[in-house]
């Protein structure tokens, strides 16, 4: 299956991904470092509180990011197609930060996963930035024009 300008499958995707992955990493893996390392029973709670929280707020922002990227596949609108660019942007730099700086290995491998992501969204915005509330053919994407035999006579 071919995506060519379903923005919103594609962030889908990105969003079921990235959250499960963030909740492995963050929720999990970083409540059982925080307790381990904890001190009082209050530093092992509130270590948890902060970790679930952090999911939550991430979940909120792919949500958003999702629901803008239905909106610029189903519209077709140029101007909804550079607010995703411009997300997905924001979320690249976040994410090479991310893998830059990351914890673990998991948290490594959540960072690159995410950019991958990112790269691809922001390219499937490009094209349906580029047809300009059009359809995107086969042809568009390869940048050779299709042409028909001509008829028998």
């Amino acid at each position: 299956m071919k995506l060519r300008y379903e923005t919103g499958v594609a962030v889908m995707i990105q969003f079921l991904a990235m959250v499960f992955l963030n909740f492995v990493d963050n929720a999990v893996v970083g409540s059982f470092q925080s307790c381990h390392d904890a001190t009082t029973t209050y530093d092992c709670v509130s270590g948890i509180g902060i970790n679930v929280l952090y999911v939550i707020l991430l979940a909120g922002w792919f949500g958003f990011v999702w629901v803008l990227a239905y909106a610029a596949q189903d519209k077709r609108d140029p101007k909804l197609a550079n607010l995703l660019i411009a997300a997905e942007a924001f979320i690249l730099v976040v994410a090479l930060f991310n893998a830059k700086h990351y914890p673990n290995l998991l948290g490594l491998i959540t960072s690159l996963v995410d950019a991958a992501f990112a790269v691809w969204i922001i390219y499937l915005a490009f094209q349906l930035r580029k047809a300009k509330g059009g359809r995107i053919t086969a042809s568009a994407t390869k940048g050779r024009t299709r042409r028909r035999p001509a008829p028998k006579s």
